[in-house]
Order: structure tokens, then C-alpha cells, then sequence
């Protein structure tokens, strides 16, 4: 039973998948995204360059001390920051803009960030979103953010990415590895997260973020697992994740 609901979600993803020319557009094109221009600390630069699994993911970038305490959101796209998304429900039978609740989107980033809403999550809501300076729409390619900290940074620092895709399944995340859970359904591999230090009493001319670990799978709480082994598409989401910092 377990191998052919494996075969099914493959041969699902594989009628539901874009042509390869589109996702090559997708990787090809570089757009800029703008945050926090009135900040007034060190200026940071986040180049995401989309991988060969690139289709429409949702991330989050953030700062962090040397011991991984989260300093601020640099940022994320607004149907994170506001808790409202564009295809939100379709209790009526059509896809509307409404508010969802999807914890298992970015959950280490929400539980860094620690802000809890009313219903005891840690991703905002429509009551307590994230600040217009911070967020934009989501980028459906590759990106640069140029951004500013809000005050000048430590010494050492932590540059943090999480970045993660729906219904990207495989033979370890099968849609039957967390029966009857709704948020695993919509997510598959979970969030991978990527990070880089910077010293700026050495600063780099770049800095290359690695994956060091992924998310809760269903968001349940904000652990960050090392074990990489089990992810595969989810890998290659990113090709590389590049930051630039100028005092």
C-alpha cells in the first residue's frame, strides 16, 4: 500500500509540473526585493538563486547573535507577514484570498522570531503581522534582497534562510508518513534551513549560506533537524544563497 501511494504522489507531481523551460525562466530571471530602507545599521545584501526544484517557494530571512539568539526579520513575503494568502480557502469551491493558518511553512523562523498569536501559533496572523517594512510580494524567481539592520550589528552575526515548497514529495516524505495531519499534507519536505557568520573584524567580500538543517514537518514546534539525508528535491529548491554585508 505505502509503494503505491508513493507511485501516486509521483505520477501526481509529475502531471502537475510546469514545463522546464518555465522553471529554467524562473532560475534565469533575477529580480531585487527591497526591505527596510530607513534602517540604520550595516547594509546586507541576500542573493537567492533558484535550483533546479525552483517553483514558487515561500522563505524568510533573519539575523541572528553568534549564539543563534534572533536579532530581526530582514524578510518575508507578505502572505507570511499578514497570515492572509492569495489561494487561502476554497470552502465555496473556488480559490479566494483569505486567512490560513500554515505553521509548517517556515516554522523555525516563527518560533526564532517568537511572537505568539491568539490561537497559541507563532506564525502572524492578520492581528499581529509582521511590519509592511519587512515583507513583499513573494518572489517566483531568483532574487536579491537589499536590505538595511535596523541598528548596528555585533560583532559576529548570524545570516539566516529558510526556504521550503509545497507537495514536494518523495520516497521517505510520502503523504501517508503523518496520517490524517492536513498541515504535513500541504507541505511534504519540510522547510530547509541555511545559514552563514559573519565577522565584521573580517569581513568577506561574500559569504556562501549553507543548509544545516530542516523544520518541523508540520510545524509543531521550532526544532531544527541536522539530518539532512532524507531530503531531495527540497535540496535543490536553492542553488546557492549568497550575502553581501557593507559597514
Amino acid at each position: 500500500m505505502k509503494y503505491l501511494i508513493i507511485l501516486i504522489a509521483a505520477v501526481l507531481a509529475s502531471c502537475s509540473s510546469k514545463p522546464s523551460a518555465t522553471r529554467l525562466a524562473q532560475r534565469q530571471t533575477v529580480t531585487d526585493v527591497v526591505t527596510n530602507e530607513t534602517g540604520k545599521g550595516e547594509e546586507i545584501e541576500v542573493g537567492f538563486y533558484g535550483g533546479p526544484s525552483l517553483y514558487y517557494p515561500l522563505m524568510a530571512v533573519w539575523l541572528e547573535d553568534e549564539n543563534g539568539k534572533y536579532i530581526q526579520t530582514l524578510f518575508v513575503p507578505r502572505a507570511i507577514a499578514t497570515g492572509i494568502f492569495k489561494f487561502g480557502s476554497n470552502a465555496s469551491g473556488k480559490w479566494v484570498e483569505s486567512a490560513k493558518r500554515a505553521p509548517q511553512t517556515l516554522p523555525y523562523w516563527s518560533h526564532k522570531r517568537g511572537v505568539m498569536a491568539p490561537d497559541g501559533l507563532y506564525m502572524p496572523d492578520p492581528s499581529n503581522p509582521v511590519a509592511d517594512a519587512y515583507s513583499g510580494a513573494t518572489p517566483t524567481t531568483s532574487f536579491v534582497l537589499k536590505t538595511r539592520a535596523d541598528n548596528p550589528l555585533p560583532a559576529k552575526f548570524r545570516v539566516m534562510f529558510e526556504v521550503n515548497q509545497n507537495w514536494d514529495w518523495n520516497e521517505y516524505w510520502t503523504n501517508d508518513r503523518y496520517p490524517g495531519d492536513v498541515r504535513y499534507l500541504n507541505n511534504a519536505q519540510p522547510a530547509v534551513v541555511y545559514e552563514g557568520m559573519v565577522d565584521k573584524t573580517d569581513l568577506q567580500p561574500r559569504y556562501l549560506l549553507k543548509p544545516v538543517g530542516h523544520s518541523h514537518p508540520t510545524g509543531e514546534t521550532g526544532e531544527l533537524f541536522t539530518d539532512l539525508s532524507t531530503l531531495t528535491t527540497a535540496l535543490q529548491i536553492a542553488d546557492s544563497v549568497v550575502v553581501r554585508v557593507r559597514k
